[in-house]
């Protein structure tokens, strides 16, 4: 039960004048007396609550106010989570609005937005204090969108003209969807290629081409999925060959030290401040372009390819920022 559920229920409990007791209150919640009492006071302190004790009864109970109605907790309120999960859920639907759910899903964005008015902010306040930023977020077309949705829903395979950028080429491929994943502000179609004879991951707004094909999809089991693509690093994620360990040093440190590269990872104090930072990971693309935004803060200490590839980075990096070698010829000239 989070804190809001807890909340509620105290509220009705005093609400009823029964003047529950402590043990009642922890029996209905099934927590510690310590976590009762923190809630009591975070009603008391935040939602303004006037819970008391009466001795006479030996629980709590709201305190009459002269010329005031009856308590009631303030609207809805929301803990961090709570707010970004509707506010990305709002953001979210807002574009989807030219998709194939955009009007099914209409008024369940209108119902958002109510509940998020029913807070202490109106939706012009709303909109003003909080945002939600999609970095680094590459359009999908509509139509794209929608043969991929429908495919995956439906259990029909898709062909696509798919561009791969690693590779620097257009293929046409036929693959069974398997799931849509949300992404660091992108779309990607989690399929089995029936050209390469695995699963593999897609991004959406690579696909030149799709169309929705009669042919039943090729079912893969959800585990089997995750483990050949959800188990790694990122959205190159395979399952895991290699572990990543990497020296972050402040002040990236700091940053590092609170972050999530992934649910297995392990993260280790080291004396001078710095950190360790240990990651599964099978393919190494998107780990070398995490690796540079740290710049020198960080160093590969394994395995020794990784250490390798951000080094080739780094050294292609520096030679374009190099200024241009002058033939000794030139030399001469503007020394003469």
């Amino acid at each position: 039960m989070s804190q809001t559920e807890r909340i509620f229920t105290i509220h009705r409990l005093l609400g009823a004048r029964r003047a529950p007791t402590l043990e009642t209150l922890m029996d209905s919640l099934e927590v510690s007396k310590a976590t009762v009492k923190r809630d009591i006071e975070y009603m008391r302190d935040r939602l303004h609550a006037p819970v008391a004790y009466d001795q006479q009864s030996g629980g709590y109970r709201y305190r009459a106010i002269p010329d005031h109605p009856p308590y009631e907790l303030p609207g809805l309120w929301f803990s961090a989570e709570e707010m970004h999960a509707l506010l990305v859920m709002q953001d979210l639907l807002s574009q989807m609005q030219s998709g194939l759910l955009g009007e099914p899903l209409r008024p369940l964005r209108r119902k958002i937005e109510a509940l998020l008015e029913k807070g202490t902010l109106r939706k012009r306040e709303l909109t003003r204090r909080f945002r939600i930023l999609g970095a680094r977020q590459r359009p999908v077309e509509a139509r794209h969108f929608q043969a991929a949705s429908t495919a995956t829903l439906q259990r029909r395979r898709l062909e696509i003209t798919y561009f791969s950028r690693s590779r620097n080429e257009t293929l046409q491929r036929e693959v069974s969807p398997q799931r849509l994943i949300w992404y660091n502000s992108n779309w990607y179609l989690d399929a089995f290629c029936h050209l390469r004879e695995e699963p593999r991951s897609f991004s959406l707004d690579s696909i030149r081409e799709a169309k929705v094909l009669p042919t039943p999809a090729r079912d893969l089991d959800l585990g089997e999925l995750e483990e050949r693509l959800g188990s790694g690093y990122g959205i190159f994620a395979g399952k895991p060959a290699h572990t990543a360990v990497l020296r972050f040093r402040p002040p990236s440190a700091l940053w590092v030290a609170r972050e999530s590269w992934h649910p297995r990872q392990k993260l280790t104090p080291q004396p001078g401040g710095e950190v360790l930072l240990e990651v599964p990971y099978a393919d190494s693309r998107e780990m070398v372009m995490d690796i540079l935004r740290y710049g020198a803060d960080v160093v590969v200490e394994a395995p020794e390819s990784l250490r390798e590839a951000v080094t080739s980075a780094l050294r292609a990096a520096a030679e374009r920022y190099a200024p241009p070698r002058r033939s000794p010829a030139r030399a001469q000239e503007s020394s003469a």
